[in-house]
């Protein structure tokens, strides 16, 4: 592109922190509490989906039902409690969010993860001072690998969508911006290779890889 984006659509876990062995382990942990087998393997390819999608996936269980609800809840208090507060940001992270801002892109959050952890995950990348506007898939019907929270994110961002560019980690982040008719940037920093993040317009490292090449990615002036 010509010219830089107005904005940039953030994914949080595997794209600003390193957190998406840790939810898998959360959904784990919980089931085996609760009665339930939520293998590691099997839930760790699905994080980057909402929960209301992951759950039904792995145990056939819906997220609304009583289970679904005992099973959801736990996850997400295993994850603050134990898994939370041990995480990093990856490399760059915060370097990035800066290069950013200092450019005069708007930073906008779009994440499959809710209220409840998306203020703990942005405090605990070190991000959190420079987010500008955030939705979670409490702002959305349909959760990732759907359009909506992307949507509602492009809604907050206030650029049309050909002037915005998102970042994420995973193949849902790419086909939820695809869907949402936005361009993606990919990282593997969130365990998925180039095949598996095909769409995006490029792919990095991580953070620091994305920064270090920062003049000549989609986001820089000769990108």
């Amino acid at each position: 592109m010509s010219r830089q984006p107005n904005a940039v659509i953030l994914d949080i876990d595997g794209t600003l922190i390193d957190s998406n062995d840790a939810h898998a382990r959360a959904y784990e942990d919980a089931g085996r509490e609760l009665g339930f087998d939520i293998p590691f393997k099997r839930v760790r390819p699905l994080i980057g989906k909402g929960g209301d999608k992951v759950l039904p996936e792995v145990t056939g269980i819906e997220e609304d039902s009583p289970d679904g609800e005992r099973i959801t809840e736990r996850k997400g208090e295993i994850f603050r409690e134990r898994y939370l507060p041990t995480l990093k940001p990856l490399s760059g992270a915060r370097q990035l969010l800066h290069r950013f801002r200092d450019d005069t892109m708007k930073l906008v959050v779009a994440t499959s993860a809710g209220k409840d952890d998306l203020k703990g995950l942005l405090e605990q990348a070190g991000v959190a001072d420079l987010i500008q506007d955030a939705t979670s898939a409490d702002d959305a019907e349909e959760s990732k690998p759907d359009p909506d929270i992307v949507l509602a994110a492009l809604k907050q961002a206030g650029f049309p969508a050909d002037e915005i560019i998102m970042i994420g980690d995973t193949p849902y982040d790419v086909e939820a911006a695809t869907r949402a008719g936005v361009r993606i940037v990919a990282v593997r920093s969130g365990g998925w290779g180039d095949q598996d993040l095909q769409g995006a317009i490029a792919v990095y490292d991580g953070p620091l890889d994305l920064l270090e090449q920062y003049d000549e990615s989609p986001f820089g002036r000769g990108g």
